[in-house]
């Protein structure tokens, strides 16, 4: 999150998250995902991304991301 004047990736949480499943995923191809960042204001950021298997598009998500602070109960709760 540029925006917030950061030099590395903050922690955050999931506001949102669908993903549009298009044809089956094979396990046999590279696959690789293209993103672009549609909306970042504040400690938001909406996410859209597409994944592929060589050329095929197999599924696209759209998410909404949250930057939380120290005292937030999910504060690299995962690690």
């Amino acid at each position: 999150m540029n925006n917030l004047g950061l030099d590395h990736p903050t922690c955050t949480v999931t506001a949102e998250y669908a993903v549009k499943l298009l044809k089956p995923t094979p396990l046999d191809k590279t696959l690789f995902i293209v993103f672009e960042v549609l909306e970042s204001k504040g400690r938001k950021a909406k996410v859209s991304a597409e994944l592929y298997a060589g050329d095929d598009l197999c599924s696209t998500c759209l998410g909404t991301f949250i930057a939380v602070k120290e005292d937030h109960p999910a504060y690299y709760r995962w690690n």
